[in-house]
């Protein structure tokens, strides 16, 4: 099998690239990496010297690929399927790549400082900095909200690359500053995410794992 894809079934940005493998039922051996266990952390800092998951190596191109966004490029580029997640349509594929960097930036960077700050020592936490990021959150689901009002996918009526960024967003997001009642639109649009059989799948994979992530309790 020529495609490794190195990650952990919780890991949010490793989520991208494993729905653009099932959307397309791309074949590829996949190897979760443990941190926190010698063995798993040496051979994967061989692959990836930042120790930033994921990582995809590609023996039959001798290739290997870093970061989420990259990897599901990679993929459209040189084991296309049937779902076009980088539209041909070069400003259609503009907007998508857009969408991706908000989804990363503005979704999945602020969410990850509330759940880092939830792991720090309780003298060392950052609750200035957590209120910051639990700002930037709101008011990216009010963007959302206005965009999605009327889409069925982040951009338009086409699953794509955006829609693989927005479903680990939106899911840990809503765990660590729930939508509410006030985002309608935000909300059935991660409701047709989580439908999507390729999230789906996602998610059951990482179901062993959730007890390690620290959700919201308040």
């Amino acid at each position: 099998m020529s495609l490794t894809l190195h990650f952990h079934p919780l890991a949010s940005f490793c989520w991208k690239p494993l729905i653009a493998f099932y959307e397309n039922d791309t074949p590829f051996k996949p190897v979760i990496v443990d941190l926190g266990d010698d063995a798993s952390r040496a051979a994967f800092l061989k692959v990836s010297p930042t120790g930033k998951m994921p990582a995809l190596r590609d023996d039959a191109r001798d290739r290997t690929v870093l970061e989420s966004t990259i990897v599901i490029e990679y993929l459209a580029a040189h084991y296309p399927g049937p779902v076009e997640l980088i539209p041909a349509d070069v400003d259609v594929a503009l907007q998508v790549r857009q969408a991706d960097r908000f989804y990363d930036f503005y979704m999945q960077h602020p969410m990850q400082k509330i759940v880092g700050d939830r792991l720090r020592p309780k003298d060392k936490t950052d609750p200035f900095g957590v209120e910051e990021a639990r700002a930037q959150l709101r008011n990216s689901y009010a963007i959302i909200e206005e965009e999605m009002t009327g889409r069925t996918w982040a951009v338009g009526e086409t699953f794509t690359m955006a829609d693989c960024a927005a479903s680990p967003a939106l899911f840990y997001a809503n765990k660590v500053e729930p939508f509410g009642d006030k985002f309608p639109a935000v909300k059935r649009y991660h409701d047709r995410l989580l439908a999507r059989s390729s999230f789906a799948r996602v998610i059951e994979e990482a179901q062993p794992y959730f007890k390690l992530f620290p959700y919201n309790d308040g």
